[in-house]
């Protein structure tokens, strides 16, 4: 972590801003965002961010200039894309609750598509894509019914979750059809879950659009599009040994195993593996203590309002002293177990618990990893407390 200027104070003092704060390495962001265009580009494969995982206009920037369309999944969502330079026509808009103001925003802004999650959301767009006079791309969500390793909270693609139509109501919904004169059906869509480390998941997932997608060409729906969602993970335990995810596993298995028929496009909207580690919390240490049953603790200035995943669904993130690992020598400290809480009156703002973690002393400079996705995008004012500005590793600051 050579690239911080530690120091045992605290505000400005020595370059380093006063915590809490995000930090953003821009080249490694460039260098993810080259991976991901090169890999899906070898089999012509296009990419759309997902926005609910870091709206910096910064992030937004490098990834707009990039070539990647926008993946929304609300109206303002997809206006802040437009706003930030996102062509229109590649931005699609998914979301199982689309409210009609949300929907007119993006069928005024022409937008390429929306991803639709339910039979009666197929009838309130025709219906308000006619009040605009307007004809607008439909990709229909399927709900695949395929169980990904990953957490129950973030897995979207199983026969009881809300997201998208069940394979049960697809005839139903081709019997909607001829009577909605302002969709036309582009295309499916799919999105099994987040944070997804076995790619045999999405090997799963091609062998069940394979069959999904041939019923509809069964039945006269021509699919122009295929949208495989994103759902890829990253290593929250070693970001380090792993800072750019494992694009050419992810992109290849999709074409060893999905079916694309002549001038068929594919789609894909990842998030998480582009942003995440580019992004760390940086938190000092506001007291320790030790409880009556001997639990140590560092209480640090940073808590669930800035970063809620290991309060909302137990998510682990890697953390470090920086000013502990500056230490050599005699100086170097020894190693206990700390569980390692943030300042908000909730039981539940705690990071970790009994992490074996260096001796750790009031000022210390911690980094947690891996916070580029889920992290600014769900700070909130809890407790009063203002959204902790971000800095970016290519201004001239110290750190």
């Amino acid at each position: 972590m050579g690239r911080y200027v530690l120091s045992m104070g605290s505000g400005e003092q020595f370059g380093v801003p006063a915590t809490p704060f995000y930090y953003y390495d821009i080249e490694l962001l460039r260098r993810t965002l080259s991976t991901v265009m090169t890999e899906a580009g070898r089999y012509g494969y296009c990419v759309h961010y997902a926005m609910k995982a870091n709206v910096e206009p910064r992030i937004l920037g490098e990834i707009q200039r990039a070539g990647l369309g926008a993946d929304c999944v609300s109206g303002y969502e997809v206006a802040c894309a437009v706003e930030n330079g996102f062509s229109p026509d590649k931005i699609v808009f998914a979301g199982v609750g689309k409210s009609d103001h949300e929907i007119r925003t993006a069928i005024e802004a022409g937008i390429f598509a929306f991803n639709c999650e339910s039979l009666e959301e197929l009838e309130v767009i025709d219906s308000l894509a006619a009040e605009l006079g307007r004809s607008v791309n439909v990709a229909l969500r399927i709900n695949p019914d395929v169980r990904p390793e990953t957490h129950r909270y973030i897995s979207t693609g199983q026969a009881e979750s809300k997201f998208g139509i069940s394979y049960t109501e697809i005839e139903q919904a081709l019997s909607k059809l001829p009577g909605l004169n302002h969709i036309r059906i582009v295309g499916l869509h799919f999105h099994i879950g987040s944070q997804i480390r076995n790619l045999a998941s999405f090997g799963e997932l091609a062998d069940r659009v394979n069959e999904i997608a041939a019923w509809f060409e069964e039945r006269g729906v021509e699919l122009r599009h295929l949208n495989m969602g994103g759902g890829l993970g990253i290593d929250y335990n070693d970001p380090d040994g792993e800072p750019v995810p494992d694009f050419a596993g992810y992109f290849r298995m999709f074409h060893e195993h999905l079916r694309v028929r002549p001038g068929q496009t594919v789609h894909f909207e990842l998030g998480r593996s582009i942003v995440a580690q580019c992004g760390e919390l940086l938190t000092r240490v506001l007291y320790t203590k030790t409880t009556a049953g001997g639990a140590k603790f560092a209480i640090v200035d940073a808590g669930m309002t800035e970063l809620i995943r290991p309060a909302l669904y137990g998510a682990h993130h890697r953390i470090e002293n920086l000013t502990a690992a500056v230490a050599t020598g005699v100086s170097a400290r020894p190693m206990g177990v700390y569980s390692i809480a943030g300042p908000i009156c909730e039981s539940s703002d705690v990071f970790v618990r009994d992490l074996e973690f260096p001796e750790t002393y009031r000022g210390d400079l911690l980094a947690i990893r891996s916070t580029g996705a889920y992290g600014s995008i769900m700070a909130s004012n809890y407790n009063m407390r203002p959204i902790a500005p971000s800095y970016f590793g290519d201004e001239d600051r110290s750190v």
